[in-house]
């Protein structure tokens, strides 16, 4: 199973573009970024897991008058051009992991077989929520993960704090340049915390130029 595997949170369409259901400001000007985060980890057979809300109507997120914590605007309703990945960060030959438990033998398996990437679809901005998330993390094992995404304040940091909380012993990585968060300050207060804590923050030049990748991969060689 693989050292390093990058972790590509919600890199949608109504998120990433600023004609989109639920922009995150400044959104667009990482897409570059992701791209090259994408584009190294295929190159170099690093798996990627990603998340993806996957959203109705009804779901209990979405409200018309959302408090912007817990409920939010309509956004990446399902079927629509919305709840689509953006181009630059599309997944290669995806196994997509619905929320409902799976028999963690049964996932298990289907995850050992899979050599393409990993997609968790969502119904709540909490990766966690979907509970086949740990399974297929504990499957994999990874000694490093590299995180990415939108938006910080929200689904960066349920994936950022559920990892830290759940994978103690996993190093974890955050690639400050390829993530946006809704509010400024909560974001750039969270990555200080996370930096406190023991996460690793990155660029996207640390990662994709200058070998950050590769040189964990000998080092836990």
């Amino acid at each position: 199973m693989p050292r390093v595997i990058f972790w590509d949170v919600d890199t949608q369409y109504d998120f990433m573009r600023a004609d989109g259901k639920l922009y995150v400001p400044e959104a667009e000007q990482i897409i570059p970024n992701l791209k090259k985060l994408a584009d190294y980890a295929h190159a170099h057979g690093i798996r990627v897991i990603a998340s993806a809300d996957d959203h109705v109507v009804g779901h209990a997120e979405i409200s018309a008058t959302p408090d912007w914590k817990t409920t939010f605007p309509a956004h990446c309703l399902r079927g629509t051009p919305g709840q689509k990945k953006i181009p630059e960060t599309t997944l290669r030959d995806p196994l997509v992991i619905e929320p409902a438990r799976i028999d963690p033998k049964t996932l298990g398996d289907r995850v050992r077989a899979h050599r393409g990437d990993i997609l968790f679809h969502k119904h709540r901005f909490d990766v966690f929520t979907n509970e086949n998330v740990m399974t297929v993390v504990d499957v994999l094992d990874p000694e490093d993960i590299v995180v990415y995404g939108v938006a910080t304040d929200v689904c960066d940091k349920a994936a950022v704090e559920g990892l830290l909380e759940h994978r103690p012993h996993t190093r974890l990585f955050v690639v400050t340049d390829a993530v946006r968060g809704i509010d400024r300050d909560a974001s750039e207060h969270l990555l200080r915390e996370w930096g406190d804590e023991g996460v690793r923050l990155v660029t996207t030049k640390e990662v994709v130029e200058e070998g950050l990748v590769a040189a964990l991969a000998r080092a836990t060689a």
